[in-house]
C-alpha cells in the first residue's frame, strides 16, 4: 500500500491523528504502540519497496528486527504485509491478530483481543470498509465483507457479511443492534467522509 516516501509521511499523518499524537515522531521512553505502528508503516514501505527494485536489504532488516521485537513485547500478530489504510489507529496493547489476506479501508480503529482471520484453512480473511471501529474482543472470521462507517461491538462474532454501513453490531453470531454508526469512537481529527 505505500509506495514512495510522500505516502509514508501521509499514512503517519493520518495514523497519528487517528491516535490522537503531536506529530509522528515515536517519544523515547513509552508510547509502544505508536512506535509499533510507526514500524508497520516502515516496514510496508521498505517491503513494497524491496519487491519492486529488488535492494533495500539493510534498512529493511533494521525496521523488521524492530517490528518483530515490539510485535512480541505488545501482544500484536499482524503481518507487516497486510494491506491497511491511512488513519489506523491501535487502542490499546494485548492479543491482536490479524490475518495478512486481510484489507482494512481507512480510519479503523481497534481495540485489544481483536482476532480477525479466515476459517478451515481457506485463503482471504475480511475485507472491512472505511470509518470501522472494532471494539474489544470482537472475532471477524472469514472471506466476509464489512461496510463503511460500521462499529462491532464489544465480543461480537461476525461471520456474515455486514452490508448496512453507518450501524452498530454485536453478539453471538453478531446481529445489527442500533442505527448509529462508528464516528463517535474514532478521533474527531479525522475527515471522515
Amino acid at each position: 500500500m505505500i509506495y514512495t516516501k510522500e505516502q509514508l509521511i501521509e499514512y503517519l499523518n493520518q495514523d497519528a491523528k487517528a491516535s490522537k499524537h503531536n506529530g509522528i515522531t515515536p517519544k523515547l521512553f513509552g508510547d509502544e504502540i505508536w512506535k509499533f505502528q510507526y514500524c508497520l508503516r516502515y516496514c510496508n514501505y521498505y517491503y513494497n519497496k524491496r519487491k519492486k527494485h529488488k535492494t533495500v536489504f539493510f534498512p529493511f532488516l533494521l525496521w523488521r528486527i524492530r517490528y518483530h521485537h515490539l510485535s512480541t513485547k505488545l501482544g500484536f500478530t499482524i503481518p507487516f504485509s497486510t494491506k491497511i489504510g491511512k488513519g489506523f489507529s491501535i487502542a490499546h496493547y494485548g492479543s491482536l491478530v490479524i490475518n495478512g489476506t486481510t484489507v482494512i479501508g481507512e480510519n479503523c480503529r481497534i481495540h485489544e483481543g481483536v482476532c480477525i482471520g479466515s476459517t478451515n484453512g481457506k485463503k482471504g480473511a475480511a475485507v472491512i470498509g472505511n470509518n470501522v471501529f472494532i471494539a474489544t474482543g470482537a472475532k471477524i472470521i472469514g472471506h466476509i465483507t464489512i461496510a463503511d462507517n460500521v462499529a462491532i461491538g464489544a465480543n461480537a462474532v461476525v461471520v456474515k457479511d455486514i452490508d448496512i454501513p453507518g450501524t452498530t453490531w454485536g453478539g453471538v453470531p453478531a446481529r445489527m443492534i442500533s442505527q448509529n454508526d462508528s464516528h463517535s469512537n474514532l478521533s474527531n481529527m479525522l475527515d471522515m467522509n
